[in-house]
């Protein structure tokens, strides 16, 4: 794991999945966040009601649909308990690290973006999932392929967050 990770540690032992992605852009850890949470281009929405369809069948409780609303990189909150999008905020610094989560009663997963604050900047965005039941697991293998396509495309929506304000 890159040292730039070193927060997620204590999560490490406990996860049961692990991806990371990279981004480069000329942008802060904030406006990187509102861009990357608050992509939700209509085909992302449709994975998200297909994902809601599939809970349903597999009777699994989820969050829902992320907000719509656009986010602002002066919304993007590094305050435990706040939310921004769907998930919560465990912990964050500013220009460092943010670290989100959303429960779910099949699993726990973990969305955290990195910035090393250079110029232009590298992004590790980090998703840690832990599997609560049988029933995460395979509910995440069937998703999985899909949540690389939207993690790439919310690291894109990211790295040209600057471009759309």
């Amino acid at each position: 794991m890159p040292t730039m990770l070193h927060e997620l540690d204590e999560l490490i032992p406990v996860v049961d999945e692990i991806d990371v992605k990279t981004a480069h852009a000329d942008v802060t850890l904030r406006e990187f966040a509102a861009g990357a949470l608050g992509h939700s281009p209509l085909w992302i929405k449709g994975l998200f009601a297909v994902r809601m369809a599939l809970a349903a069948v597999l009777r699994l409780e989820t969050t829902g649909i992320p907000d719509s609303r656009r986010l602002r990189p002066e919304t993007v909150s590094f305050t435990p308990g706040d939310k921004n999008s769907f998930f919560t905020v465990v912990r964050g610094e500013e220009d460092r690290y943010l670290l989100l989560q959303i429960a779910d009663n099949h699993l726990m997963a973990y969305l955290a973006f990195f910035t090393d604050d250079e110029h232009p900047a590298t992004f590790k965005v980090a998703t840690l999932v832990q599997y609560l039941r049988p029933a995460g697991r395979i509910y995440f293998n069937l998703i999985r392929p899909f949540h690389h396509v939207v993690l790439l495309s919310m690291c894109r929506a990211g790295e040209t967050s600057r471009d759309t304000r």
